[in-house]
């Protein structure tokens, strides 16, 4: 901090938000402790994109080398409609020319790096395991955290000079704070995740878009590189459809089944990948439905505020949801170590971040970076297309990602102002 004694930050949550905060939070000299409801972290998920902005933040906390040799720095996008024509492709990352690379990585990895500088930098016990936090207080000298074992039983509160709430989605802090938002808005489609051991399809390093909702979409691209003897890779992919649910359940370790999806693809086999065959080869698949909240009106309530998904839940869509809270987390450390009043700071951060994740939140229902193979199967009426330029301009193409990497804040000429603790 510029003036007075260093602020001691709670976090409530020790995943990637929350991680990402502590190790801020330490590179500004502001003195944090984590509490993490599960007993022990391990790695769950598929994978995940890391778009440049948060790459650039990341790479700020000395992180870039680590993320890079556990993931895949992703060369281009490929877009398709569902009958395997090319209808666009635009390089991606330092391949497009930003100063950042764009890193597809296995989402267990990302936060084995995080967890792995936490442990290293703030010490082995920066982290209370086994201390879910059950309520949180606050007082005119600090904020006081509530915690309880994993059998219920309470522990000793922990007090602060402010409290962080990285809890995800089912955040208790947000549901004290605002008792009365909307229940989430499911938009009408499952996602299935999975990840599936394979060749190098295209260029080894491309994210492919093929299809809509309607009639099926993926998203496929490696996160892992030459995981055997083979040359293979471990490659993510991300299914959504069209689908009543009536178990809105937010788990992303729900297990689910190739066959629940597996129709929409019978006819996907291509000269450069055959997506069947590979849907049927995976290692494990899950499920998730289509939900995001209403953007709150606020956050910051006195010496408590929220981070990440427990400030802004978003749909999994356009791989946002982890880059917005490194964002979070990098802008909160930079305000807390310039503020001298540690309130106004929490109130700076809100007012920088509320409205930029806000926009994100909407866009992500209707302005994701695929929608243009939707634009091109109305105007075709799903047959093919001789020359995509009969159907769609080169500038309409690149004017519509444009307008995207803008909302999602990694647009080239946002990313040449240095990041919040450059």
């Amino acid at each position: 901090m510029s003036k007075g004694q260093p602020v001691q930050v709670i976090i409530v949550g020790a995943g990637i938000g929350g991680c990402a905060l502590a190790l801020a939070l330490h590179k500004v000299g502001v003195p944090c402790r984590l509490v993490e409801a599960a007993p022990e972290l391990k790695p769950l998920g598929v994978g995940i994109n890391l778009l440049p902005h948060a790459v650039r933040d990341l790479a700020s906390l000395g992180l870039e080398p680590q993320l890079a040799g556990k993931g895949v720095p992703t060369r281009e996008y490929c877009f398709y409609t569902r009958l395997g024509q090319l209808v666009y492709r635009e390089p991606r990352g330092r391949f497009a020319g930003y100063d950042w690379p764009q890193i597809s990585i296995h989402r267990g990895d990302l936060h084995g790096v995080l967890l792995d500088a936490v442990r290293e930098r703030l010490g082995s016990d920066a982290i209370a395991h086994g201390h879910k936090c059950v309520g949180i207080e606050q007082d005119a000298n600090g904020a006081i955290v509530h915690l309880a074992d994993p059998a219920g039983a309470r522990l000793p509160d922990i007090r602060g000079t402010v409290a962080i709430s990285c809890d995800g989605v089912h955040s208790v802090l947000r549901a004290s704070m605002h008792p009365n938002e909307a229940v989430p808005r499911y938009e009408g489609t499952t996602q299935y995740r999975g990840v599936t051991r394979w060749k190098p399809f295209l260029t080894g390093a491309s994210m492919a878009y093929l299809g809509t909702h309607e009639t099926g979409k993926l998203v496929i691209y490696p996160i892992r590189d030459n995981i055997d003897a083979e040359g293979r890779q471990l490659v993510n992919w991300v299914i959504e459809v069209v689908r009543p649910n009536d178990q809105l359940l937010r788990d992303w370790n729900r297990k689910s089944r190739v066959e629940e999806f597996i129709d929409h693809f019978r006819h996907c086999a291509f000269d450069w990948l055959d997506i069947p065959a590979l849907l049927r080869a995976n290692d494990a698949v899950y499920e998730y439905p289509m939900m995001d909240q209403e953007p709150l009106p606020y956050w910051t309530q006195g010496r408590i505020t929220l981070l990440g998904d427990a400030a802004h839940p978003m749909m999994p869509r356009g791989s946002n949801g982890a880059a917005q809270a490194i964002i979070d987390a990098t802008t909160l450390a930079g305000l807390l170590a310039a503020q001298a009043d540690p309130l106004a700071a929490l109130k700076e951060y809100e007012a920088k971040r509320l409205k930029a994740t806000a926009n994100v939140v909407l866009a992500n229902r209707g302005i994701s970076p695929d929608a243009i193979i939707r634009v091109v199967e109305e105007r075709t009426k799903g047959k093919p297309f001789k020359n995509i330029e009969d159907v769609i301009s080169r500038e309409e193409l690149v004017q519509w990602q444009e307008r995207y990497r803008e909302i999602a804040g990694f647009a080239a000429r946002d990313l040449k102002k240095p990041g919040a603790l450059a």
